[in-house]
């Protein structure tokens, strides 16, 4: 829907906004009325390079053509249908989503909070069905973040912080260790642990990848164990960090992966893939969803998955990753770039803001993000070229001698 067809300017909108809506989110001053590839317009046509890719989904692109033409296409055929029939596009994309990542099964959700809810429950299901009634600890890594919902909020490492504030007591069942210390996790684990979960890269933490000796080592530990490993792939997934999936970095498999975000290519989709074992934890009843495996949202899916490995979009990631950050390592008052892939962050001394940072980029027209009082963040499309990055370092250099 455009500005120019509503009757309205764009203040009345913001003003509609304002006053009909829950606010949680920091608005930015404009509309994003149109977007194309690697850019959002605004009500007046003005474009803002898209460094941001709607927070790591829009990875082929805003407005991919294939997966704008899979959501028309089916949405002339069935919009919705509840999970007893069977429908072609949750079949095809099951099928493509496992053999592509190695996995053995696939359950649909929403998003990725309730995808890393359903990875929750089936472990916990799995550990006491299998082990005993108390077989039902999770251990996850400190400044993790796994979702908003319950389960997901109290898995996320931030006790006294960040998304669990004011919202009383949180799930029993976590324990939290830092993040890349392999030890510590050992030692956080008890005779009732049935998993370890982890995000391969620490995007809210502030993009900080897992060691190969870390990964390897919780996968170690956990088959030693009878333990279960948990990936929260939520926005590492489907070609961010230069693989179809980060845990492929590494040389590793999970016992179960979550994902959400570019698996839909901007329709709202998330899924947990688990091996054939595990999966068995799930049966009649015992997890369900109304809107998951929504035959639009799959169909995108399917086209989505076509565009990210037909073009090798992947490889475009880990090439333009590495070479992003190395120019912005060249700014000043850069501390230390961390990136795997396009998932990249940008920590700056003390006398720089992050969120300052973010925001002279915005009124610059280039949209990132900020994540603690430091590090900026960006998660641009997968699409993006030499000339894209060298644009944004040089918004950024600019954000930052202003404040310099």
């Amino acid at each position: 829907m455009k500005l120019a067809d509503t009757g309205y300017t764009a203040e009345e909108i913001k003003a509609k906004a304002s006053k009909y809506m829950i606010e949680t989110y920091e608005r930015f001053n404009f509309i994003a009325e149109t977007a194309k590839e690697q850019y959002v317009y605004d009500e007046n046509g003005e474009g803002y390079l898209d460094f941001y890719a709607g927070i790591a989904v829009n990875s082929a692109g805003n407005c991919n053509e294939k997966v704008v033409a899979a959501i028309k296409d089916q949405v002339e055929d069935c919009i919705h249908t509840f999970n007893y029939p069977y429908t072609i596009p949750q079949a095809l994309l099951a099928e493509k989503v496992c053999t592509t990542i190695g996995m053995d099964k696939i359950f649909y959700q929403n998003s990725g909070t309730e995808a890393n809810e359903a990875m929750i429950k089936m472990a916990r299901k799995y550990g006491i069905e299998k082990y005993g009634p108390n077989r039902y600890h999770i251990v996850t890594a400190k400044m993790g973040f796994h979702g908003r919902t319950f389960g997901a909020m109290s898995a996320t490492g931030q006790p006294g912080n960040g998304c669990q504030i004011g919202f009383g007591p949180m799930t029993y069942g976590f324990s939290y260790a830092p993040y890349n210390d392999l030890q510590a996790f050992k030692d956080a684990c008890t005779e009732n642990t049935i998993a370890i979960m982890i995000e391969p890269v620490q995007g809210e933490g502030g993009v900080h990848p897992a060691t190969m000796e870390f990964m390897k080592g919780l996968r170690e530990f956990c088959d030693e164990n009878g333990m279960l490993l948990l990936l929260d792939e939520v926005q590492t997934g489907w070609c961010r960090t230069g693989s179809v999936m980060s845990f492929m970095n590494y040389g590793i498999k999970p016992d179960i992966v979550s994902m959400a975000k570019a698996l839909g290519g901007g329709m709202p989709i998330g899924a947990i893939c688990a091996t054939e074992e595990v999966s068995k934890a799930f049966s009649a009843g015992s997890h369900g969803t109304t809107f998951g495996g929504h035959p639009v949202s799959c169909a995108a899916a399917l086209a989505q998955i076509d565009e990210l490995l037909s073009r090798d979009l992947a490889g475009n990631a880990k090439k333009m990753g590495d070479y992003f950050a190395s120019k912005l390592a060249t700014l000043p008052h850069v501390k230390e770039v961390r990136h795997q892939g396009l998932l990249v962050g940008v920590e700056f001394d003390d006398s720089i803001d992050g969120v300052e940072v973010k925001h002279g980029c915005i009124d610059r027209h280039l949209l990132i993000t900020a994540i603690g009082a430091h590090t900026i963040r960006m998660v641009p499309p997968l699409i993006i070229t030499e000339a894209d990055c060298d644009k944004a370092v040089s918004i950024i250099g600019e954000a930052v001698a202003a404040l310099s």
